[in-house]
């Protein structure tokens, strides 16, 4: 019976590609499920030979300790040459999009908490 190795769900593409590609190289052998239209299945890759899973979880935790690794190197890089994203940066990058989000924010803040001033009141 196949056991589920690897979900899907908020995985970038490049990463989920990688993760196929990785137990592709390694004979492994996979199937992919798919979540459907309305998002109630499981998007996920599995392991048709559970007697295999200790193996694939090992190399896909290896992938992906490697993996953040090169993250925060590329993130070191980009704030040693002051281009990392910061809060600041993405408001001037954005300032419509930014203020959009502040009004909701703000909306949903007095929508929250009118019934208790009506009840103080």
């Amino acid at each position: 019976m196949a056991v589920l190795l690897f979900h899907l769900r908020n995985v970038p593409e490049e990463e989920a590609e990688e993760v196929r590609q990785l137990l592709d190289e390694h004979g492994l052998e996979t199937f992919e499920t798919r979540a459907g239209f309305w998002g109630l299945g499981v998007a996920a890759i599995w392991l048709r030979d559970p007697h295999e899973l200790a193996r694939a979880r090992a190399l896909i935790d290896t992938y992906q300790q490697a993996l953040g690794e090169r993250v925060r190197r590329e993130h070191d890089a980009l704030a040693e040459r002051g281009e990392a994203p910061t809060l600041w940066r993405r408001l001037a990058r954005q300032p419509i999009r930014t203020l959009l989000f502040a009004l909701l924010a703000a909306a949903v803040l007095a929508l929250s908490l009118l019934p208790f001033l009506w009840l103080a009141g």
